[in-house]
């Protein structure tokens, strides 16, 4: 299927909303390209221009890819330098870009572990493209579930510690207004590249419903057809939240 008819795969009323990425296998991918894991990095970023450029195109108003997880401080120091170089000089080459196509840089982490000259250039670029109102793009960096979760927990008890939260009022409404991504809905869809069949400590709170597309494809090698793929895979499911398949079509 040409670039052109893609979208004719997929049908158009019932986009999702919001896609989670697990960009898993860049290493993998240049190992088998006989190159060194800094190779797959560098052709990963091209997999993330393309793919948030079809997410546009359909209308996804919400595209999280996980960037850099907490975990990966772990990593050696070269590569996490050289992925910390890497994602800031890509952002900043695509913002223009971004812009053009009226898409709206956000992050979610904690970015107070970046070096400073990576966090400033990354807050410019998301100055940059504060006013725009299309997709938003959300880059999870120096991001885990557990961190968020915890960082909830601290905030909404500090609350009730200073008498503003009453300890009885907490529900899940006051739990995810106090997520990272307390502006964004939840996730619709989590794909998942590389072949591995976990979620890695990724959005846990947030895709308690969300439906999952594992594809062996390595994310340098994941393709806008891939992408469509995987929407065309979410539509084909009934999405039932609890209820029955009877309730969700309104016969009882």
């Amino acid at each position: 299927m040409n670039e052109m008819n893609l979208h004719t795969a997929i049908d158009m009323t019932r986009v999702p909303s919001h896609v989670a990425v697990i960009m898993d296998g860049n290493g993998r991918w240049a190992k088998e390209q006989g190159r060194e894991r800094a190779f797959g990095h560098e052709n990963g970023v091209e997999t993330v221009r393309r793919i948030t450029e079809i997410a546009s195109e359909i209308g996804v108003k919400y595209l999280t890819l996980y960037t850099f997880s907490t975990e990966n401080w772990n990593r050696p120091q070269q590569e996490v330098d050289l992925l910390m170089n890497l994602v800031v000089s890509a952002i900043e080459k695509q913002t223009p870009e971004l812009i053009r196509n009226n898409v709206r840089l956000t992050v979610i982490g904690d970015i107070s572990r970046m070096p400073n000259f990576a966090r400033e250039r990354l807050e410019r670029c998301i100055e940059d493209t504060s006013h725009d109102t299309g997709l938003i793009l959300c880059l999870a960096l120096s991001y885990s579930s557990r961190w968020e979760i915890v960082e909830a927990c601290r905030q909404i008890a500090q609350q009730a510690q200073d008498g503003t939260l009453n300890p009885a009022d907490i529900n899940e409404d006051i739990v995810a207004r106090h997520m990272a991504t307390a502006d964004m809905p939840d996730p619709d869809l989590l794909i998942r590249t590389g072949g591995d069949l976990r979620i890695s400590n990724y959005l846990l709170w947030q895709i308690a419903y969300s439906e999952l597309y594992f594809t062996e494809k390595y994310w340098p090698a994941f393709t806008k057809q891939d992408f469509i793929d995987a929407i065309v895979a979410y539509q084909s499911r009934e999405r039932r939240f609890g209820k029955t398949s009877e309730q969700v079509k309104g016969e009882i």
